[in-house]
């Protein structure tokens, strides 16, 4: 079969990748000159399949209401003059209740352990080195509240088979030594050994470059003009060279949009509406200046719900959720105090680790954001689309690198006409088919 993938970051890529293995003739489009080069470029770099709870929950609510003011806030609403961002805010507030929580949160823990589990079968095959580190991931709390509410969340966690462990002050330390600095301010933390870290870009470059070496056509540089809709299916892709201008038209069989956020708007030019809404987040990459006082666990910050990871030379933080439309700038005052924020707080927890000198102070921190395309469930969309031969592969949010390997492994089975072992239901299958399905599975297949 042809199959045109629209979308080189770690979603579109693994797409192609899989494909290929199945024997499918495979194109891979991206607008950028090179794969992983938007929001899969520079992101927490954690595989966290214990860390995954949806964004809607009964309290998220109040306390994005209470945020809406704070600039440094984790999860900031910018109401728009958008009728997509207020239809997608409704639906993710009727999401904020504990039934839907842990029907979204089963399915999305499913998805992760089938794509971690893909992942490592992919590195053990490909030999792909991408600063990878398996020492797990801790989470530090310095509210005491916090930190007791986190043994209830672990109690959750374990009922879907994740073994997130609820650790005291002092093993916390002897788990990542590097806490110590800040030590006197931590209360206690949680941790999960199963789970990892690595640089999605530097993974997504060489899987990218392995495609082509495999057969994979890489079409870089490309817009995309068109999707072809003939008679209520899919028929090729009209794409424009961003340099020169040149039209190709690529006939296909079958068409998978990867694009993250730019789905949506891609997908309603054929008619097709899908609850995809762009979540800005940010993040600094910073020099590593003491390898003795720099964190080798990657870890999450409670209180500024931030994620940390070591990467060679360098340490990345990453946060924040900003649901204002595509904005990508990075010199507006608003993203500068973000920013900023991520470096003050690394700093506040492990000072002198690491060169946290701003621009102005003669540093080099690298500064980038990204826009996470989220649905309201947090569940992405990995299937079938209502036009024949059109698929989709989008709305991964926060975990498009802890999801990245096994959606694009599900959607290459699904495309072949074979239904993935994953107890989530994909785009285009009804709720029946999902539930026959979930119910032929063994309880060991659904923990």
């Amino acid at each position: 079969m042809r199959v045109i993938v629209l979308g080189a970051g770690i979603i579109g890529t693994s797409t192609a990748w899989h494909l290929m293995r199945r024997g499918h003739e495979v194109t891979l489009v991206d607008r950028q000159p090179e794969a992983a080069l938007e929001t899969s470029y520079a992101n927490a770099a954690q595989i966290s399949v214990s860390y995954c709870e949806p964004w809607a929950n009964r309290e998220a609510p109040w306390k994005a209401l209470k945020w809406m003011f704070d600039r440094e806030a984790p999860l900031l609403w910018r109401p728009q003059l958008d009728a997509t961002q207020w239809v997608w805010l409704l639906r993710f507030l009727a999401e904020c209740n504990d039934r839907a929580f842990e029907r979204n949160l089963a399915q999305i823990v499913a998805l992760g352990r089938y794509s971690h589990e893909t992942l490592k079968a992919m590195v053990a095959e490909t030999g792909i080195e991408y600063h990878r580190s398996q020492r797990g991931i801790a989470h530090y709390y310095m509210d005491q509240k916090a930190f007791e509410e986190a043994g209830q969340a672990a109690e959750l966690m374990a009922r879907h088979g994740v073994q997130r462990r609820v650790v005291d002050r002092q093993e916390l330390l002897r788990i990542e030594p590097a806490l110590q600095a800040c030590a006197s301010r931590i209360v206690g933390g949680t941790y999960t050994q199963t789970d990892e870290h690595g640089d999605a870009r530097v993974f997504t470059q060489k899987l990218a470059a392995l495609c082509r070496q495999q057969g994979v056509n890489l079409l870089f540089s490309h817009q995309i003009e068109q999707l072809a809709v003939e008679g209520g299916a899919i028929r090729r892709v009209v794409i424009k060279h961003a340099q020169t201008g040149i039209t190709k038209v690529l006939e296909a069989d079958a068409v998978v949009v990867a694009c993250g956020s730019y789905t949506a708007p891609l997908l309603r030019t054929v008619g097709v509406r899908v609850p995809i809404y762009p979540g800005k987040g940010y993040s600094a990459t910073l020099p590593v200046l003491d390898a003795a006082r720099t964190p080798q666990v990657s870890l999450l910050d409670d209180g500024r719900k931030m994620a940390i990871s070591r990467l060679g030379d360098r340490l990345r933080v990453a946060g924040t959720i900003e649901l204002g439309g595509f904005d990508l700038s990075l010199d507006t005052p608003l993203a500068q105090a973000r920013c900023r924020m991520l470096v003050r707080r690394i700093e506040e927890v492990f000072p002198g680790a690491v060169d946290t000198r701003l621009p102005e102070q003669g540093g080099d921190p690298q500064f980038w954001c990204g826009l996470r395309p989220a649905t309201p469930t947090n569940i992405p969309l990995i299937g079938r689309t209502r036009i024949a031969g059109l698929w989709i592969n989008a709305g991964h949010g926060t975990l498009g690198w802890t999801h990245g390997a096994g959606s694009g492994r599900a959607l290459a089975e699904l495309i072949s006409g074979e239904r993935p072992a994953i107890a989530m239901r994909f785009a285009g299958e009804s709720e029946t088919e999902y539930q026959r399905f979930a119910g032929s599975l063994s309880p060991r297949a659904m923990a």
